[in-house]
């Protein structure tokens, strides 16, 4: 299609167009995600593959003192003049000996069975009375097993380099060159690579406070960690995706898969009209506060940066008491305006109502931020676009689908992406409005304004299903991976990075 067939075709037609286009995409999108991912890690295989090629050669070229580096780190470099350099090798070789026989592998021995002595009263064959025995802690045993592969991995990462390093300084000397002191490595540190010892530090903290916690959850989702199997008093095995069958398992009554099932969708259908209600709304109401001949414009913004101000959890808590049943909002249809007989239950009275509940103090709470956000973005579009556009017959609802509409998308499609998976994972909304009610008895540990990551909390919190709780983690975090993937890859934005058209 042209451009100018393009243009003249309606919103919808528009909309529809670009729709069955991007569908048409997706099949070789989501083929060329596939291929990035084998050739990532292809290379990633042929990264090993060098290194081991590296490791091999460096002891068939390396002197006497190389090859005794391979059993003693850090010995070539203090042979070769870099004692202190050397001696942390050396240090860092003795320290991993000494975690693994005095601590780490009496955990990773009991890693594929997270323990087979069960705590508590046994007998004593040799005495023959009872005796209580601390047995297996498997929380532990998954926790440090863990700890201890990471730091294996550690380990040998520096254990080549400093096979590497070894290697080095004997070429060095062997060139007649004099090896780097350590005092001038730490001053390159402080120099030339002063942004390594910056990210150092970030580093290690995400690592141990991130990545580590992460790997724990998801291997917990491969278990059977839930309040019948509670360490310490008892043991958790692994059960390998048993878990995530029962999520997907569609029985009758309330089951897991059920569940999943029905909060998926509701879950979407909160995620899409959170996002889409807030944004145009706030793109509306920034637009007749930008329009010309408006007055007092700095009060209208001042107002909505008031409400942004308020946090958030305390305007959910006073909506919470305004949307009882004696709730100021109860008060003022029955006793003062005459409009209804009964109080109308908001938050727990059936399904839809508590929903679109949720959905309208959702945009009271977001839509100043969206006003916020698109407010400086309108004042930047080229006021000549608007001219041509009046010049050409366009009215101002023209104008909004073909300007104002397509450059705010273009501009602002990751701040929307990033907009739509925070309101799947909104856990303040639910949980301080309804609490995922109101309650039933057809869902699983849930009730019917209960999102996924609500639904994560309750299954943690109250039933203790654990390992449930981090397979339903696992899925939320493929789906929102997903979705951000694919429609930011689709979009302008990511297309078209320097101009827009």
């Amino acid at each position: 299609m042209k451009y100018i067939e393009y243009m003249q075709l309606n919103p919808f037609q528009r909309f529809w167009y670009n729709f069955s286009n991007a569908m048409k995409a997706f099949p070789g999108k989501l083929k060329n995600f596939f291929v990035a991912v084998g050739v990532l890690i292809a290379n990633f295989f042929k990264g090993i593959g060098k290194a081991v090629a590296g490791y091999v050669t460096r002891f068939i070229k390396g002197d006497w003192a190389v090859k005794i580096s391979y059993l003693i780190m850090g010995f070539g470099n203090m042979v070769k003049g870099q004692f202190i350099k050397g001696l942390l090798f050396l240090a860092s070789e003795v320290a991993f000996i000494a975690y693994m026989v005095f601590f780490g592998w009496g955990y990773l021995s009991k890693f594929p069975t997270l323990g087979t002595e069960v705590p508590g009263m046994q007998l004593n064959p040799v005495t023959g009375g009872y005796e209580d025995v601390a047995g297996d802690n498997s929380m532990l045993i998954l926790l440090y097993g863990v700890l201890t592969i990471v730091l294996i991995a550690i380990f040998f990462a520096i254990y080549f380099a400093s096979t590497k390093s070894a290697y080095a300084v004997a070429q060095q000397v062997a060139a007649g060159e004099k090896p780097v002191s350590f005092k001038s490595e730490v001053k390159d540190l402080l120099d030339n690579k002063f942004h390594i010892t910056l990210l150092a530090f970030p580093t290690l903290t995400i690592s141990v406070f991130t990545i580590l916690p992460l790997i724990f959850m998801i291997l917990i989702a491969f278990t059977n960690y839930n309040s019948s199997h509670m360490p310490p008093g008892k043991l958790f095995t692994w059960v390998g995706l048993e878990t995530f069958s029962e999520i997907f398992a569609m029985t009758e009554g309330a089951s897991k898969g059920a569940t999943f099932l029905e909060l998926t969708k509701w879950t979407l259908i909160w995620a899409v009209f959170a996002t889409v209600l807030n944004y145009l709304f706030g793109m509306i109401l920034a637009l007749m506060i930008n329009k010309k001949g408006i007055k007092l414009k700095a009060l209208w913004r001042t107002l909505f940066v008031i409400t942004v101000a308020v946090p958030q959890f305390v305007t959910l808590l006073l909506m919470n008491q305004m949307l009882q049943a004696d709730g100021a909002i109860n008060v003022l249809l029955m006793n003062v305006l005459g409009l209804i007989d009964k109080p109308i239950m908001f938050l727990n009275s059936t399904a839809l109502v508590a929903r679109i509940t949720v959905i309208v103090v959702n945009c009271w709470i977001g839509i100043p931020y969206t006003i916020l956000i698109t407010s400086g973005i309108l004042m930047n579009i080229p006021a000549d676009l608007y001219e041509s556009a009046t010049i050409d017959g366009a009215g101002p609802v023209r104008t909004f689908f073909s300007i104002t509409l397509p450059y705010m998308l273009f501009v602002t499609t990751p701040y929307l992406i990033t907009n739509f998976i925070g309101n799947i994972n909104n856990f303040n909304v639910i949980y301080l409005l309804t609490a995922g009610g109101p309650g039933t008895e057809n869902l699983y540990q849930a009730g019917y304004t209960d999102l996924l990551v609500t639904w994560l909390f309750n299954l943690t919190m109250n039933s203790l299903d654990y390992n449930l709780a981090a397979a339903v983690g696992i899925l939320v975090f493929v789906v929102c991976a997903t979705i951000s993937l694919i429609t930011f890859n689709l979009t302008k934005s990511a297309k078209n990075e320097e101009e827009f058209s």
